[in-house]
């Protein structure tokens, strides 16, 4: 059982890397999607708009701030305690940081190469559009993580690998993942002091909400 978080700077290869982790793995996939449909059966309706906000329209939020961020968390934590995840984003590395059995990894790439990646996949024509709008969501997404959970985004201690995509191919980056899933595994003693996701308690509701949403009874 492990859980691997997948951070990705907006217009980075990311998303493909983490799926295709999940499919070498045979683990679930978690994106935005299934972690939003959890969110909604806990009552949070905005939080894409929340997410992706900026941080004056956070401090707006500040009356609920606790609130929201529990919600986040413990759908996290939910999905982590359910086990053999690999989780996209959503601050998850921030909240899973220090359990044993977690691998958290930043993918990364260069602002001309995701400016290009916002063109190609976001039908926008002017560089300089595709531009502001990379800078927009990392600023919005920087001020989510530390907002909430106080820690930098970009703060290399927070994870266990981090690769550069305009350097390192998709299908190394996968490669290099799956690898550190394996020496995680092997290296793992099982020892009585060691803090893994088997510890994490969740409510019975969330937890049945989670495994009827991953399509799986079992935990991991």
């Amino acid at each position: 059982m492990a859980v691997i978080t997948v951070s990705r700077e907006f217009g980075s290869e990311g998303t493909d890397v983490a799926q295709h982790v999940a499919h070498v793995l045979s683990y679930h996939f978690v994106d935005k999607e299934l972690i939003k449909q959890l969110l909604y059966q806990y009552g949070l309706i905005n939080f894409e708009e929340v997410y992706e906000a900026a941080p004056d329209f956070l401090a707006r939020f500040d009356h609920r701030r606790s609130e929201i961020v529990n919600m986040i968390t413990e759908v996290v934590r939910a999905l982590a305690r359910h086990g053999n995840v690999v989780i996209l984003g959503r601050g998850a590395y921030a909240v899973l940081g220090g359990f044993s059995d977690v691998i958290n990894v930043r993918i990364k790439a260069s602002l001309p190469a995701r400016v290009q990646w916002v063109m190609e996949h976001q039908a926008i024509l002017v560089p300089a559009e595709a531009e502001a709008l990379v800078i927009e969501r990392d600023k919005a997404r920087a001020a989510f993580v530390e907002f909430s959970y106080g820690i930098q985004w970009d703060s290399l201690r927070a994870f266990d690998l981090m690769v550069d995509t305009d350097k390192v191919p998709e299908r190394l980056a996968v490669k290099w993942v799956c690898e550190a899933h394996a020496q995680l595994l092997a290296s793992r003693k099982g020892s009585p002091g060691e803090r893994s996701t088997r510890s994490i308690e969740v409510d019975p509701v969330l937890s049945g909400a989670v495994a009827s949403a991953l399509a799986c009874q079992a935990t991991h």
